[in-house]
């Protein structure tokens, strides 16, 4: 497999780069610490201008119909500047609707989250339970007219505040299904929840008896469920590498400026020791991010391994990484102050979105044994 950028992948990713680099930096993600706000007015409006928004939507429907890479760098470079915003998980939900929604259902939401005008977000972990298919609680009930009453409590929500829509995995006669129910729909409660990240914004999100029309069940079954949370895994640990490869580049750059008896600290061997591990770390990552990205969007039959080793890779290694970079910076690391406690949070939480090492160790283990092997 070609690990090389395309042109115009290249090109996306310096784009994306410029952007943030420009209109999110670290004093503006700061100056959003403190507010209600779920997103940035004005990065989402150059986000969108610029094609995140629709970048792996239908073109029919005013996307570009790019895949999983494409949004992979994009999560890469939001995770570098911890930008704020609902850019990859309204691209989930966008991706669920194109994949099993109906013409209708495309045709109504698809334009509006392609085009930035409103955004959706996946309400899909439960307090207390695996973020797991089994975890899953929530409980879709056939009323009688082919729509749906929805009960259930979903947590981490990211950026459900002002949503249009939330994709909601629920139970139906024992087996999960997707719903798309109206953010605005009686019975709909969101609250927002105080997280360890204060660079995004998750929810708690209650449905007491929601009716939910029949036109808003999507298509498919489990295994299609279980899709979209390896591809949202894989976004989610996209934006992590951002993250990590921030967190190296602002260790190494301390350690050559840090002087302690008399030379820079990154001239002593154990400094250069835990540098290089976090760099390895990070790496590793990386690799395991995109070759997952790659194997999502070819189909190939390891894609869903494929999306277990980078989640679990990354879930074991972003806290030790963020940790040693806390540890070679000294104590000036935990103050207010510095932009590190920042990257550290983020990354603390972003070592459990979408399940823990454990929960994707013992899922890979299950499919090595179903993956066709070369002859």
């Amino acid at each position: 497999m070609d690990f090389e950028l395309s042109d115009e992948q290249a090109m996306l990713r310096d784009a994306t780069r410029d952007l943030l680099g420009d209109r999110s930096p670290i004093t503006r993600v700061r100056a959003l610490l403190d507010g209600d706000e779920e997103i940035d007015a004005d990065l989402w409006r150059l986000g969108t201008e610029l094609g995140w928004t629709g970048l792996a939507l239908p073109e029919e429907h005013g996307g570009s119909g790019q895949g999983l890479v494409e949004l992979a760098i994009v999560a890469e470079e939001i995770g570098r500047s911890l930008a704020r915003g609902p850019f990859l998980v309204s691209a989930v939900v966008g991706a669920a609707v194109a994949r099993g929604g109906s013409s209708e259902l495309q045709a109504e939401v698809l334009p509006a989250l392609a085009d930035g005008s409103l955004w959706a977000t996946w309400a899909f972990a439960e307090p207390s339970s695996p973020w797991t298919l089994d975890g899953i609680a929530a409980t879709a009930v056939a009323d009688g007219d082919g729509g749906f009453v929805l009960d259930g409590v979903k947590t981490a929500v990211q950026d459900a505040g002002a949503a249009r829509w939330l994709l909601v995995t629920a139970l139906l006669d024992g087996a999960p299904v997707s719903l798309l129910v109206d953010r605005d729909t009686p019975g709909v409660t969101v609250r927002r929840q105080q997280v360890l990240d204060l660079t995004r914004t998750f929810h708690e999100v209650r449905f007491d008896g929601v009716r939910v029309p029949a036109g808003r069940r999507l298509d498919g079954d489990a295994t299609d469920i279980q899709r979209l949370a390896d591809d949202a895994a894989v976004l989610g640990c996209a934006e992590a590498v951002g993250v990590m490869d921030r967190v190296v580049e602002m260790t190494v750059e301390y350690a050559a400026i840090r002087v302690q008896f008399g030379r820079p600290i990154g001239s002593f061997q154990a400094v250069k020791h835990g540098a290089a591990d976090m760099a390895v770390d990070a790496l590793g990552a990386r690799a395991a991010v995109y070759y997952a990205a790659m194997a999502a969007d070819a189909g190939t039959a390891d894609a869903a391994a494929a999306a277990c080793v980078a989640a679990s890779h990354i879930s074991s290694t972003i806290g030790a990484v963020a940790g040693e970079a806390l540890q070679l910076h000294g104590g000036i690391g935990f103050t207010w102050e510095h932009d590190l406690h920042l990257y550290l949070r983020r990354a603390k939480v972003d070592g459990v979105l979408h399940g823990t090492a454990p929960e994707h160790r013992e899922r890979l283990v299950r499919l090595m044994g179903q993956i066709p092997m070369p002859v």
